[in-house]
């Protein structure tokens, strides 16, 4: 999900819209669906029934819910937030909604309605000055010098999701065939090969992990001391705060992005 231009603080007790809500993620989880999908689904819902579009009295039940209240909502989410999370809270009411028409036989309110209009964004590719200013802005012998070296080389050698990449386990790399086991959904693992750069990284990497107090922990990524190992969040963090004091516009899908465009370049295929 994009990010929006600035956080709220998100009113998330659906109190008496709790219990539809409830149902609704157990039907999510029933079809399968991703954790993280129905976490994202399910708060958005929620979000909608805690704070109510602006100037709306409290609803006492869903059915009184009306196509205007969810246009009210939608305003004051584009007001605040980008056009892409606005959508993306768009989809997930959209599909609670008719979820719960057909559960209860009631009329949808957001029949008819469309999602904002999410207007494509040119990502540039990293410039090769960029990339180098990137790597000495993490340059060193410090455990979290050569960490953060690591998560940028293999970013920039694979374009890997940041959900993948920080659920990489120490186990999940192969230095001699230089190869990087990647677990996809319904796990179903694929082989990402890296460039002999890359390899040194994480081999520094891994020397500088091997002697931190928390090694014994399957997780790749460990975190600076006694600090625990680094989630998406926390690689993001990382990776923008490198960016900035190279003053390089530095986040994970650029990474992706500059992956996709050189893989093009060098003659690979699309993807189909």
């Amino acid at each position: 999900m994009t990010a929006p231009r600035f956080r709220e603080l998100k009113q998330l007790d659906a109190g008496i819209f709790q219990a539809e809500i409830s149902s609704f993620a157990l039907r999510l989880a029933a079809e399968g669906k991703a954790a993280k999908t129905i976490q994202t689904y399910a708060e958005a819902v929620r979000w909608f029934a805690a704070a109510g579009p602006p100037g709306q009295a409290a609803r006492a039940s869903w059915d009184q819910v009306t196509s205007q209240d969810i246009q009210r909502w939608m305003a004051w989410l584009l007001d605040r937030y980008s056009t892409a999370y606005a959508s993306n809270q768009y989809r997930a009411l959209q599909q609670f909604f008719r979820w719960l028409a057909a559960e209860d036989q009631q009329p949808d309110p957001m029949a008819g309605l469309a999602p904002p209009r999410v207007a494509d964004k040119l990502v540039p590719v990293f410039t090769p000055g960029e990339l180098s200013r990137l790597e000495q802005a993490c340059a060193g012998r410090s455990f979290t010098q050569r960490r953060d070296t690591a998560i940028i080389a293999v970013f920039t050698a694979t374009g890997i999701r940041l959900s993948k990449l920080a659920g990489l386990r120490s186990g999940d790399v192969d230095l001699w065939q230089r190869e990087i086991t990647v677990r996809g959904k319904g796990g179903k693992d694929r082989i990402v090969k890296v460039g002999h750069q890359a390899a040194r990284s994480l081999d520094r990497y891994l020397r500088a992990r091997s002697r931190h107090a928390q090694a014994r922990r399957p997780q790749l990524w460990l975190g600076a001391g006694n600090r625990e190992p680094l989630t998406a969040a926390g690689i993001y963090q990382m990776i923008t705060r490198r960016g900035r004091q190279c003053d390089v516009a530095a986040f994970p899908h650029r990474f992706r992005h500059h992956f996709s465009h050189t893989w093009l370049d060098r003659g690979g295929p699309r993807a189909t």
